[in-house]
């Protein structure tokens, strides 16, 4: 082999001729090595003069030992077998992952915490909230629904975030495994989701709920961000290999959640046998003057509490009044007759068009579940100064 290769463009190709380029010599590193980058447009009649470069790796740059005279004058090293390029992922957008996924563990961080507290869920928009997340379809197979988005979004989250902090310190097996996690993972997030949405317009009457819609939509949008786009997002996997795992755990989620709620809708069959006598629950709790100020106030704008006696948030919402402070507080009962299958709302429940218990009408605002002290102060207008 010649001592000297040239490279250069002549025409708009590139060319290794010594009879048409400029002399370039392959530039010689420590271990003899050369960099020189092949092209399609090579003509192949100048290649044979100097190189033999199988046709595949054309179009692609390698490093090569080239046959330089070493420092003792004789020959340097025969030609080294070309390494195998792997070809570079296309990125995906971690840092939006990430976020969307840190939102969705915030919201259902706050809706677990409201369930294991018993505390009473805010809804942004509309009043059905807390009847949907109180409902039976709000557990699967005893553990409540949020705690196993709050654990999900967690961990799409924590696998997005590590990529995004690590991308350039590790390898591409981390990098695949990573990508396989996230695409099982959102998959599960979005046919689940979907699956509520189904459940809450067929099951629950198309009860309004917020924070449902919410997650349904962030699911679908991590979804949308894991799916590849172009190029081996997968490594060498071909299309059809993340369409099983996807129709796999998607099969999986929906026979998982069909099974689960097959369970509550024999709860709810059993429902149609229950016949409650409407037994008022005793208020225990010693009012002070500040929950009887509260309620004197709630009672002068005309404020009315509508709920129901077996509603456990109702009868933790009159503890927190008190016995003394609940004297003043407007109630009103929506099933005076008690609960049995069949029985309707009370008229004044059904005029308010109340959906969940207990709910508060204030200045002709709707507040439903169970309210704070200072919630009622601000929704009131009841200035808490006054009690200092």
């Amino acid at each position: 082999m010649a001592a000297m290769a040239s490279v250069c463009r002549a025409g708009g190709s590139v060319c290794v001729s010594s009879s048409r380029c400029a002399q370039t010599p392959v530039s010689r590193s420590p271990s003899g090595l050369g960099s020189v980058t092949f092209f399609d447009s090579f003509p192949r009649r100048c290649l044979s003069q100097y190189l033999t470069v199988p046709a595949h790796f054309l179009g692609k740059s390698y490093k090569l030992r080239a046959q330089l005279p070493n420092h003792q004058g004789g020959e340097g090293p025969e030609d080294e077998k070309m390494p195998e390029i792997s070809p570079k992922l296309p990125s995906i957008p971690y840092g939006l992952i990430t976020g969307l996924a840190s939102v969705g563990f915030l919201e259902t961080g706050y809706l677990t915490w409201a369930k294991v507290t018993g505390g009473s869920v805010t809804c942004p928009i509309g009043a059905g909230c807390s009847d949907v997340l109180d409902s039976s379809y709000a557990y699967v197979f005893g553990v409540p629904l949020a705690l196993i988005g709050m654990v999900a979004y967690g961990s799409i989250a924590f696998i997005s975030g590590n990529r995004l902090l690590a991308r350039d310190s590790s390898g591409k097996e981390e990098e695949l495994l990573a990508r396989w996690l996230l695409l099982g993972g959102t998959t599960a997030m979005a046919v689940a989701s979907s699956y509520f949405m189904y459940i809450l317009t067929t099951k629950l009457g198309g009860a309004s709920c917020a924070f449902c819609v919410g997650s349904a939509l962030l699911s679908l949008s991590l979804l949308f961000s894991t799916l590849p786009v172009r190029g081996p997002s997968f490594g060498s996997s071909s299309p059809v290999n993340w369409k099983r795992l996807q129709l796999a755990v998607g099969a999986t989620v929906v026979v998982g959640l069909s099974v689960a709620f097959g369970d509550a809708n024999s709860a709810f069959a059993r429902s149609g046998e229950i016949d409650l006598p409407p037994v008022e629950p005793e208020v225990v709790t010693v009012s002070t003057s500040k929950e009887i100020s509260l309620a004197k106030h709630l009672q002068s704008i005309g404020a009315k509490m509508y709920g129901a006696f077996w509603c456990s948030h109702c009868y933790e919402q009159k503890q927190m009044f008190g016995r003394e402070a609940m004297k003043f507080v407007d109630y009103v009962e929506c099933y005076p007759e008690g609960y049995r299958k069949g029985v309707q709302l009370a008229k004044a429940c059904d005029a308010a068009n109340i959906q969940g218990f207990p709910t508060w009408i204030i200045k002709g605002q709707t507040y439903s579940g169970e309210q704070d002290f200072e919630g009622l102060a601000k929704a009131s207008g009841f200035d808490l100064a006054k009690l200092k």
